[in-house]
Formats: structure tokens, sequence, C-alpha cells
């Protein structure tokens, strides 16, 4: 794409955007954490956008269409979220450009709305000691013991997760390995009658950080849809599920069902590779037509 295609592309669609989100906030429908700056992100977003592409290697700029660039642009800056914290990617679906929060992301939206002090995973294995009660529905008082020579991938029964609130109350979301293998199946690297991780694939390879990403993205939206707020913000971090089902069905209706194994990221391999060394809404709507990889695999 030219200097030119470029600059045509940044105005119909970035200025749209921060046109857009100046009347959020002029109208009081948004509030940017003291240290996020819409501005920084959407440069930093237009930067990596000059270098997505879909999985014929062609850009994303080039194929997708100008409404879903904007719509991505806009999902990322109303969740006050930056690609270059890894707080999220672009993945490209067909002609559809969708902004896929990672749980980095998903984490510090989390945060940002109940304004919890942390929010930690861990994963449980065969041989580990799990006690904890339950109160209206509620699982509380966990307590977990766990022995070195627990730790092995392949004897993984569970994981959970926990967040504590400014008032110190403690929210815990508890999933079983079948649980956990019923959300990865959802993933398009799952086939039809596959009940375990394919030997090599990023679930196989990653399955403990992976476990703790799933269970982390379920505590977070079950906790945030609990809440009474109807914010835009809450609208945009809803939204994010259904925008890429549809764009995936779209693709594979397009793509004649493309029979491809697609895999996660490779931005998201290397953000799983990071953690395990640690720890080890209102669409834009123009009154002109604006003219992937892999999906969710939590």
């Amino acid at each position: 794409m030219s200097n030119n295609q470029l600059a045509l592309v940044k105005k119909d669609v970035v200025d749209v955007v921060a046109t857009k989100v100046k009347e959020f906030q002029e109208r009081g429908e948004i509030h940017f954490p003291a240290n996020y700056s819409p501005e920084n992100a959407m440069k930093s977003a237009w930067l990596i956008l000059q270098s997505t592409y879909d999985r014929n290697k062609k850009s994303a700029l080039e194929v997708c269409t100008k409404d879903s660039i904007a719509n991505a642009l806009l999902d990322m800056v109303v969740q006050g979220l930056n690609p270059a914290k890894k707080q999220g990617y672009f993945i490209v679906y067909g002609n559809q450009l969708v902004f896929q929060r990672s749980y980095f992301g998903t984490m510090a939206v989390t945060k940002r709305v109940t304004g919890a002090k942390s929010i930690d995973a861990a994963v449980i294995y065969e041989g580990d000691e799990v006690e904890y009660e339950m109160e209206n529905g509620r699982i509380i008082n966990l307590k977990h013991k766990q022995k070195f020579g627990n730790i092995n991938k392949d004897k993984i029964i569970g994981a959970y997760c926990t967040i504590v609130l400014p008032d110190g109350e403690v929210y815990h979301e508890l999933m079983t390995i079948d649980e956990i293998r019923k959300a990865w199946s959802k993933s398009q690297m799952w086939g039809k009658d596959q009940t375990e991780e394919r030997k090599g694939s990023t679930h196989d390879d990653f399955r403990q950080e992976m476990a703790k990403k799933t269970v982390i993205n379920r505590a977070c939206k079950k906790f945030m849809n609990s809440s009474d707020d109807s914010s835009l913000l809450i609208q945009h971090f809803n939204r994010q599920d259904e925008i890429i089902e549809e764009a995936q069905v779209q693709a594979e209706i397009e793509e004649n069902a493309n029979k491809e194994i697609i895999d996660i990221p490779y931005e998201e391999i290397e953000e799983l590779r990071q953690e395990e060394s640690v720890h080890s809404a209102e669409p834009i709507q123009q009154e002109m037509p604006l003219e992937g990889t892999e999906g969710p695999g939590f």
C-alpha cells in the first residue's frame, strides 16, 4: 500500500475514531484512566496495523473493510487498552478486522471497572489438596495445598482464579479440566471429535498457562456481567466474543469452509511464554460505506 493510500485510510478511519471518542468524552459517556492516552494508543495501533496480515500474507489495511478497522480501533480505545502493552491484538477474518483482547487486557479492564486489588490464577494437579465452602452459590474459604512433585502438565485436573476487591471481598472462579477443554474446543484449531490437546499445539505446549488464561477470562467476564453497569465500556467489553464469532462464520463462508488448521496468534504464544516465565457499545456508522489467523482459543 502506497503512502498516499495509507494517508487516505488513516483519514477515513483513525480520524473518524478520534472524533467519535472525543464525542463520548464530551457527553461524559467514557472516562479514561489518568495514565491512558487514546491518541498514543491509536498511534501504536496504527503502526501495528501496518504490519498486520491475513493468512494469505495480505495487508490487513488492504483486505479489511474500513468499517471493521474503525470499529476494531474503537473497541480498543473505549476499553482503555493499548496493543503495544500486549493488551490485545488485531486479527483478520476474511475482510473483517477484529480487536481481540488478551487476558492481560481482560484483567486490566476488570481492575479498572471494579477497582480490584489483584487478579491471580493457579492450576490444580492430581494429588493437590483443595477445600472450599459454598455460600449463596459462591465459593468461599478456598484453600489449596500443593506439593512441588505434583506439578505436571499431564496431570492437570482444574484451575481457579481469585479476584480481590477494594473492600477485601474475595471472588473465586473454579473450573475442572473438562470445563477448560470444553472452552478450548471452541478454538478453530480444535477438531470436531477432539477430546484432548493435539500434541505440539499451543494448548498442549503451554497447558498450564492456557488453563490459567481460560479461568481468568471466565472469572473476569462473569464478574463484569454480574454488575449493573450498562456503560459504554461494558458494552464494548461484552461484544468481543459475538463480533469474533460472526467474523469467523463469515470468513468460513467466504473461504468455502477452509480446512486449514489455524493456531492462536504468534503474539499470544509470546505472551504465554512471558507469563510462564513470570509465574511458573456503540459501533461506528458512517453516512458513506467504509470500505485473521485464529479465534479466541480460550
